[in-house]
């Protein structure tokens, strides 16, 4: 490239020298980004919530209903599911794990939606780690613990030893836990025994929401499925349950459509602005490129510089945009504690890949019109 530094440093000039143009360029860019990575890092953020419970519980396989599509719409299975499981060979251990919502009346009167995790009796396995209390405390009478995270105030920031009412049954809070994954539906959770949450709270003829197992090794996993599906229900990893509720939120709810929607609209606003944007820069120094075409300037020198100021607008507006949608959810999440964002490699892949699109449609446009001038024409007007 050593052979065209000198052309592309005449293009670097000609382009930061007409700043109202590259400033018009550089904003169009930043702003597309930035609406694309904010679309997509919502997105992101929203399935990252929709997978908390297995996030959290950390199962490595689940046993549900067919019909399942996502942890919190759980659909009660029988009792004897849980002997037959536990009585296969592939299996080391398999515990039961209900999961529900209920209304809680608080100590002012007021009434609160609430999800309840009932965990397996004697295990207490998938447990959020203690903030405050000991575990040993959930099994006493009415015990709960609650967990500390964007919803606690919505049950009035609740002390061990505060009290409350679920269905004319009373709740103590003996502990107060943080987990890894903040839930999506923005309300309070509670953790208490199996077998207390389903004598508090009202259910179908079957009371098993989920059943917790753990292989004896990878390869007993297609062992384990095979004999469950028989049974007429299905077993599915933790990887394979998170893809069917991201599947879920994507395809069967508006959510994915509307952030598909939003992304491709940032797309063409970008395109369009930077686009007449540069098309109207080349038109504005067709003499210069005529000019450098009449002292021997070949068409791919010109091509190489015309792509060589496309593609630096493009990465410059790329990081600008990145640093701002960096910064708004940075001070987003510092305020609003339910905000759901978060920026990983492959919206920022998408952004990167849409941005070099950008500034090859550019380039494009502007080669065309470069490629067609010839000096005799300017310089004759």
């Amino acid at each position: 490239m050593k052979k065209y530094a000198g052309i592309l440093r005449i293009g670097f000039k000609l382009l930061v020298n007409d700043t109202s143009k590259f400033s018009a360029l550089l904003i169009g860019i930043t702003f597309a980004v930035f609406l694309m990575m904010q679309m997509t890092a919502m997105f992101a953020g929203i399935l990252n919530r929709a997978y908390s419970t297995t996030t959290n519980i950390g199962a490595a396989m689940w046993i549900m209903d067919p019909a399942v599509n996502t942890a919190t719409s759980a659909i009660p299975m029988p009792d004897y599911l849980l002997d037959a499981v536990r009585s296969m060979d592939e299996v080391n251990y398999a515990v039961p794990l209900f999961i529900g919502g209920a209304m809680v009346k608080l100590a002012s009167g007021t009434y609160e939606s609430v999800f309840v995790v009932g965990l397996d009796d004697t295990s207490l396995f998938g447990r959020p780690e203690l903030e405050q209390g000991n575990i040993q405390d959930i099994y006493a009478d009415n015990a709960f613990l609650v967990i500390n995270d964007a919803e606690f105030s919505k049950l009035e920031n609740p002390k061990i030893g505060t009290s409350f009412e679920l269905n004319d049954h009373r709740g103590t809070i003996v502990g107060i836990a943080r987990v890894a994954s903040n839930g999506l539906n923005g309300v309070p959770t509670l953790y208490t025994t199996y077998s207390r949450a389903i004598e508090y709270i009202p259910s179908m003829r079957f009371t098993l929401s989920y059943i917790l197992v753990q292989p004896k090794s990878e390869a007993a996993v297609a062992g384990i499925k095979q004999k469950v599906a028989k049974l007429g229900y299905v077993a599915i990893t933790k990887e394979e349950f998170n893809k069917r509720i991201s599947d879920y939120y994507t395809y069967k709810t508006g959510i994915g459509t509307n952030i598909l929607l939003m992304t491709v609209i940032s797309f063409i606003v970008g395109l369009s602005i930077s686009g007449q944007t540069f098309y109207t820069f080349i038109l504005e120094n067709l003499d210069k490129f005529a000019a450098l075409k009449a002292i021997g300037a070949k068409g791919r020198e010109l091509t190489y510089m015309i792509l060589f100021m496309a593609t630096f607008t493009a990465l410059t507006g790329y990081g600008l945009g990145i640093g701002l949608v960096t910064l708004i959810i940075s001070i987003a999440k510092s305020r609003l504690p339910n905000y759901a964002a978060m920026i990983t490699f492959w919206n920022l892949g998408l952004s990167f890949g849409m941005v070099l699109l950008i500034a090859a449609i550019s380039s494009y446009i502007g080669i065309r019109k470069v490629l067609k001038i010839e000096p005799f024409d300017i310089f004759r007007g």
